[in-house]
């Protein structure tokens, strides 16, 4: 048992993980000098993305790839994002906004960014993984409110930027990984472009943080846009210039400069980033263009990045075969090579912007590669398929109509509001009637019920009691719990737990024939469980339940190649060598190859990407093993 000095010396060290290790074995506690080295060996790296010239350049993939990586060479890896806004949370996002609202484990509602850092490192974050304005003037008022700051003038300078800090530090040691072990290396990606007003007390924090970390902890990758104007087809650093000058004058150095260009970038205009910018030419990367974002990582480490950051953060990086990146590079030479396509109808309500829908497009995009397909996704605003659109916009209405029949999938996704949910119901019905695989999420799975309710059933008025309070057959109610009066943060939000109640469900096989399925959730609404019985004798099933019975999770029709609905939100949990299985049976069936895959005991599911010697603590699995190909040449 130890003493109570070693106890103390055990806290005065810092908590290094060697000290804790040693002071429980035999020969007694370490000395002072041994427990400090530990502690400067185990320190956390740091690696803050920022971003110049304008937003939207990719910094989110950049982040994810160095973490990517990195992770490959055998160390564990977190990324924080940051967002200089003030909202609490993404919650109460229009998808035209900002994109899709990506939830997580924990019910947080957060950016897209951290569905690419999942997806990419195979790690669960958490809501805390997302840093907004609004969350650090929050806790900096509530603590003031509190009188924790003992009635001192509370200021932008000192208290906000130590928020900021102590948040990165505290987050930063959260484990991500199944393993449970405290990451090494956070990568933290800052929002919006720098010299932007809102996110000067992100950039001061840093230029703080720098300094308290020392800076064999912390480095700066800044991305960058390098137009190339097609009048003269000339590659421009200016903008790159004035952005970094800018940066440097708010104090942060960029280690390395990411150029983010059409074209690959000429050598003559690397070292004319490198004199202008105060940096040696092997700090200027070039992120041109490429086929698909899996290439991503494969060209940052090309470039040296690995070697870079291992001298300059001291990493013990081991040199040694990054098996897990050879499994990327065979992954993205397959989905240029492929030849079949399959086609996917899109239906719904922000098919204007792609990024309303991201995690559903990459869960399409996984699943097709998982068949050899090449994906083709047919986007159709469900708006434009209502009989109202015929008299008003009837070229419209037709071409929304030949793209839906022309499609080998129909997929039908979450959303909100009334405005489209007429036309997303025409469509189910014509994918029920003509026998077209169809998957409905969250929203589509609920207006698959009130299409057959109203078919069926005969109850020409069943509809959802968001739409239609007064229907005399709400087949769809809003939960118990929800209060109606405040939107953010109301809903059924994170992973719940989803029992099948059928042996033959063909969702169960397609998750391997699992009793239950944590997937993750994000509604207000859900099926009236009074109704259900009505439904199940006319052959349509309500195969999953939550774990008290009472809210329907999984439907599928009887006679039928594949017609599928889900409360939860399975995009979120797609991986690109494990993708969702939903999505897997849609993209199966859209191909002709399900039945084919049912009945070998689905033995080619694809399973995860990294491997055990890659140093990542998921299990190890070639591509080569997947057999894939058996199901593409039958």
């Amino acid at each position: 048992m130890l003493s109570l000095t070693s106890m103390t010396t055990a806290i005065w060290t810092g908590g290094a993980l060697t000290c804790r290790i040693l002071a429980k074995r035999k020969w007694g506690f370490p000395t002072r000098a041994a427990c400090t080295a530990a502690t400067q060996r185990t320190m956390m790296k740091y690696i803050l993305v920022t971003g110049g010239v304008i937003s939207g350049i990719g910094k989110g993939i950049i982040a994810s790839s160095v973490g990517t990586i990195l992770k490959s060479c055998g160390l564990h890896v977190t990324a924080i994002k940051i967002d200089p806004y003030i909202n609490i949370d993404a919650g109460t996002f229009s998808p035209y906004e900002h994109g899709e609202v990506f939830v997580l484990d924990d019910g947080g509602e957060v950016d897209l960014d951290l569905g690419n850092y999942e997806r990419f490192l195979d790690i669960r974050l958490t809501k805390d993984n997302n840093l907004t304005t609004g969350k650090i003037y929050q806790s900096v008022i509530n603590k003031e409110r509190r009188g924790d700051y003992l009635g001192k003038t509370v200021q932008v300078v000192p208290h906000i930027t130590d928020a900021i800090q102590e948040w990165v530090v505290k987050q930063a040691a959260v484990p991500v990984d199944d393993d449970d072990v405290e990451p090494q290396v956070c990568v933290i990606e800052l929002g919006g472009t720098v010299g932007d007003i809102e996110s000067m007390p992100f950039i001061e924090a840093f230029r703080q943080f720098q300094f308290k970390v020392k800076r064999e902890n912390f480095c700066n990758i800044h991305v960058s846009l390098i137009p190339q104007p097609s009048a003269t087809g000339e590659q421009k650093t200016k903008p790159t210039q004035n952005s970094v000058r800018e940066l440097r004058g708010l104090g942060l150095s960029p280690d390395l400069i990411m150029c983010r260009c059409s074209t690959a970038l000429e050598n003559s205009v690397k070292e004319k980033i490198s004199m202008f910018c105060h940096v040696e030419p092997e700090q200027v990367i070039c992120v041109q263009d490429v086929s698909s974002i899996y290439r991503v990582p494969l060209l940052l480490e090309d470039q040296g990045v690995v070697s870079y950051l291992s001298r300059r953060l001291n990493m013990p990086i081991e040199a040694r075969p990054r098996k897990m990146l050879t499994k990327w590079k065979e992954m993205s030479d397959r989905s240029d090579r492929l030849l079949e396509h399959c086609s996917i109808a899109l239906v719904g309500k922000y098919t204007k912007f792609s990024d309303s829908y991201a995690s559903v497009i990459k869960a399409l995009e996984h699943s097709a590669l998982a068949i050899s397909h090449k994906l083709e996704v047919k986007y159709i605003d469900s708006a434009h398929l209502e009989p109202s659109t015929l008299q008003e916009e009837p070229v419209k209405y037709h071409e929304a109509w030949q793209k839906l029949c022309s499609a080998d999938g129909i997929l039908v996704p979450g959303g909100f509001g009334v405005r489209g949910t007429e036309g997303k119901i025409h469509a189910i019905n014509w994918a029920r009637k003509q026998k077209k695989p169809f998957l409905g999420v969250c929203l589509g799975m609920q207006l698959a019920v009130c299409e057959f309710a109203r078919n069926m059933l005969g109850w020409k008025d069943a509809n959802s009691t968001e739409f239609d309070p007064e229907s005399k057959h709400p087949v769809v109610i809003d939960m118990p719990e929800h209060n109606p009066g405040q939107m953010g943060g109301t809903m059924r939000l994170g992973k719940r737990r989803t029992i099948f109640k059928s042996n033959t469900s063909v969702l169960r096989k397609l998750y391997g024939d699992a009793e239950y399925v944590d997937e993750r959730h994000r509604h207000r609404f859900e099926v009236n469980p009074e109704l259900t019985s009505h439904f199940e004798d006319q052959g349509f099933r309500f195969v999953g339940q939550d774990v008290e019975g009472e809210r329907m999770e999984v439907i599928e029709l009887d006679d039928h190649p594949y017609f599928v609905g889900v409360q939860y939100h399975p995009e979120f949990t797609s991986r690109p060598i494990k993708p969702s299985p939903p999505y897997l049976g849609l993209l199966l069936a859209a191909a002709g190859k399900l039945q084919s895959y049912l009945q070998k005991g689905c033995r080619l599911s694809p399973r995860d990407t990294y491997s055990d010697r890659s140093g990542s603590s998921t299990p190890d699995s070639e591509i080569s093993e997947l057999k894939l190909p058996s199901i593409s040449n039958e």
